[in-house]
């Protein structure tokens, strides 16, 4: 996870910017790994992750009309460069025949990694509106992680087949 931002000197607008392209970097890679998914035919995974998905979306969009009531024409300060894997699951994390629960700890990863950054931030940050602004954040990512959880405990644990058995592998032609 990295951010090239100063965040003791962050300022709202590109608080907005950061915390939108945090959402949307994320909802991107949830689709890339529903695609993985479909493509391997483990449609319960590629659900989740396409549910997932929506509510980055939701989100950034929630972000993107707050932006343009306060900065509404001001160019955006922040681009993909200044952020790489806030909250977005690792890609090296999913596999070809992922289970249901597996997808669900990749996701649960995710958000306490994007958790993990808004405490950390909220400690340089000086703005009061950007302390205000990361903490909302960072409680609606204690919540996604916390309905994740929940919807981890009601899945159930695989047999004895695990993510290493069924890890892609090289093979000689």
């Amino acid at each position: 996870m990295a951010v090239t931002i100063d965040m003791k000197s962050i300022g709202l607008q590109e608080a907005l910017d950061l915390a939108v392209l945090i959402e949307e970097e994320a909802r991107v890679r949830y689709l890339e790994l529903a695609d993985q998914m479909i493509k391997h035919d483990t449609k319960e995974p590629a659900r989740f992750f396409q549910f997932m998905a929506g509510n980055e979306l939701k989100h950034r969009d929630q972000l993107m009309e707050q932006r343009e009531r306060l900065f509404a024409g001001v160019p955006v300060a922040v681009t993909l460069e200044d952020l790489y894997d806030v909250e977005a699951p690792d890609y090296d994390e999913v596999r070809a025949f992922m289970t249901p629960r597996e997808a669900l700890q990749v996701a649960l990863r995710a958000e306490e990694k994007a958790e993990a950054f808004f405490t950390a931030a909220l400690r340089e940050v000086r703005d009061t509106a950007v302390k205000e602004l990361f903490t909302e954040l960072r409680d609606e990512e204690t919540e996604h992680r916390r309905l994740v959880f929940q919807q981890l405990t009601k899945t159930p644990v695989e047999g004895p087949i695990t993510l290493a058995d069924t890890a892609d592998e090289d093979h000689a032609e």
